[in-house]
């Protein structure tokens, strides 16, 4: 499209390129990474004398009215929070837990203990109250040791904590306290004594852990990422170096990532308190089972500078945009950047935004994207502004180095910097496995040219180098570019794709199917085959050729890893739990349910 974009700031970025004797490409920021902004708790204290007024937290009460913390409020809170941690004497060897999603006195207990040095871990909610057997929050507790746990309601987190938790365990609650508990109240230590908060705050420094971040558990149990103080720090830094905007316009953010991932915890939520934006609390979630309308609400109302998702996040959006001329307006008013993390984002979603925005204002609104992850804290890779569509990550950021090795006919992406995490708490092996010899961090992603004519462009995500696997004839499979391009030619009807295969003659798929979308169309199947026999008339072989397909009827479980709560599902996961399912796509003659491009 030709219409002009709305003006926000993007520096570009550049790159040096250096080809190593074995094989392998370092390329790395010519960038001097700029200073470091202060951790969280002084931020916050910073715009407490700076804006004391203005609002930094909110959230929705139960009259539906936004409860409000401005930023004197919350800091005020955050001192006598400390001060009942240092009282306590928590530490890293018995830290805090946090049970419950985000939420105003989620934060404020967050911002208290990295304030004092004392590292917290934010638990997925899914792990308490959608587990059936709690075995990953059982994980978590024994290899964290908490000395204090947080829940905001009591009742509805009283099976996983009695289940779970040591008796010696202090619990908090903000509401509810379970009867048969000896509990304390979450506003007691509101008012708690701030003596020797000082004091703890001074030996906070660089390597102080602020958080274990536990991974998804998509290869095994979850792993605690340990996130230093220095990691939080210079990734906000790393930002900065991007998007300076940021630091002329505080941002606003309606936001429902969840603080127990990265995306949500350290890049939104740092970016908001680094800069005195403000963030409003949405309890909306674009996945399965979850209230998406409640963003809707969010947003009618709240008009976001810059807007973060997951793609499953844009794909519902898209939907409420194209129905309501009101939230439209209300949504482009002043949002001026919006960002992707999480997997690919589907083209005719991307296509769909720019058209609305185009319509609305006049405008498209860039999108940006790159690469990182929990142990990254997360920004690494990051979009330029001249290259920006699905699929793209970019180059990396100013304070990094990327290492791309030779992985088979791919290229494995390793890094390097201030924001790489030091290990994997109480975990020695699996840390010594995530690094190399010459202490590069490997993603477990591999990269691709965008366009080798072009390097400024950087690089394109190729799949994780995990699920990738042979067919039968020797040939490998991509997964990850070959599921984008079916979730294209799928649209509107299929969420997500599990690819099957591994040593069979041909490829067949797991359709994870948009209930709403499916509901009202009686020749389904006859659809899903033409564009899979679609798909499969561009395709260059084998390897991207998918001949059979089945719906998947049912929810996935997140007690097996098949699926996260930010809806991310794995692919290994689900096939080794439906092996039936998968038999089925092989057996011959094949049953009526199964959807085959050769009928």
């Amino acid at each position: 499209m030709t219409h002009p974009v709305r003006p926000v700031g993007i520096n570009t970025i550049q790159a040096t390129f250096t080809e190593q004797a074995d094989g392998s490409l370092i390329v790395a920021s010519p960038e001097m990474l700029g200073p470091w902004p202060a951790p969280l708790s002084q931020c916050v204290r910073n715009w407490a004398l700076i804006a004391p007024d203005r609002v930094c937290f909110a959230r929705r009460g139960a009259d539906r009215a936004w409860v409000q913390v401005t930023y004197a409020e919350a800091w005020r809170k955050i001192q006598a929070l400390a001060g009942a941690i240092v009282a306590r004497g928590l530490s890293a060897e018995r830290p805090i837990a946090i049970l419950s999603g985000n939420s105003i006195e989620h934060a404020l207990l967050a911002l208290a203990a990295m304030h004092v040095g004392v590292p917290y871990t934010p638990v997925s909610v899914a792990y308490s109250l959608v587990s059936s057997d709690f075995s990953k929050l059982r994980h978590i507790f024994d290899v964290t040791t908490p000395g204090l746990v947080f829940a905001e309601d009591g009742h509805a987190f009283a099976a996983a904590i009695a289940a779970t938790v040591a008796p010696n365990v202090e619990l908090v609650f903000n509401a509810n306290p379970p009867n048969d508990l000896r509990t304390t109240n979450f506003d007691d230590l509101v008012h708690s004594s701030t003596e020797g908060v000082d004091a703890a705050a001074a030996r906070v420094g660089n390597d102080t852990i602020a958080k274990f971040l536990f991974t998804s558990g998509s290869t095994g149990l979850p792993k605690g990422v340990i996130n230093t103080q220095r990691m939080l720090c210079s990734n906000q830094a790393m930002l900065n170096a991007v998007f300076p905007d940021f630091a002329t316009t505080p941002p606003v953010l309606v936001d429902w990532l969840p603080w127990n991932h990265t995306f949500g915890g350290n890049h939104n939520f740092g970016l908001v308190l680094t800069h005195g934006g403000t963030l409003y609390i949405d309890d909306g979630k674009p996945i399965p089972g979850k209230p998406m309308q409640e963003s809707i609400a969010n947003l009618r109302e709240i008009a976001p500078t810059v807007y973060f998702n997951v793609p499953k996040g844009f794909e519902e959006l898209v939907g409420y945009l194209e129905r309501e001329p009101d939230l439209r307006r209300t949504f482009f008013s002043r949002v001026n950047l919006m960002f992707y993390a999480g997997a690919g984002l589907a083209q005719h979603v991307w296509d769909t935004l720019d058209r609305l925005a185009i319509e609305t204002t006049g405008h498209k609104v860039t999108m940006m994207t790159g690469l990182g992850s929990t142990e990254t804290a997360p920004f690494a890779l990051s979009c330029v502004p001249d290259c920006v569509r699905a699929g793209v990550v970019g180059l990396p950021v100013a304070g990094t180095e990327l290492k791309l090795v030779p992985n088979g006919d791919k290229w494995e992406a390793r890094i390097k910097g201030p924001n790489i995490t030091p290990g994997y708490w109480r975990n020695p092996a699996q840390t010594a496995a995530a690094f190399d010899a010459d202490g590069w961090y490997s993603f477990g992603d591999a990269l691709r040219w965008v366009d080798p004519a072009r390097k400024d462009w950087g690089f394109a995500f190729d799949g994780r180098i995990s699920e990738d696997f042979k067919l039968g004839t020797g040939t490998w499979v991509s997964v990850g570019p070959l599921r984008a391009g079916l979730l294209d030619a799928l649209a509107p009807y299929i969420r997500d794709v599990v690819v099957a295969g591994i040593d069979r003659d041909y490829l067949a798929v797991i359709l994870i199917p948009d209930v709403q979308a499916c509901a009202a169309v009686p020749d389904l199947n006859d659809r899903i085959r033409v564009a899979l026999q679609s798909h499969a008339a561009k395709s260059r072989g084998s390897s991207t050729r998918v001949v059979r397909a089945v719906m998947l009827h049912g929810p996935l479980s997140i007690d097996i890893g098949e699926i996260t709560d930010k809806g991310s599902i794995n692919q290994r996961a689900v096939l080794k739990a439906r092996a039936n399912l998968v038999a089925a796509l092989y057996a011959n003659p094949k049953t009526p349910d199964i959807i085959s491009i050769e009928d």
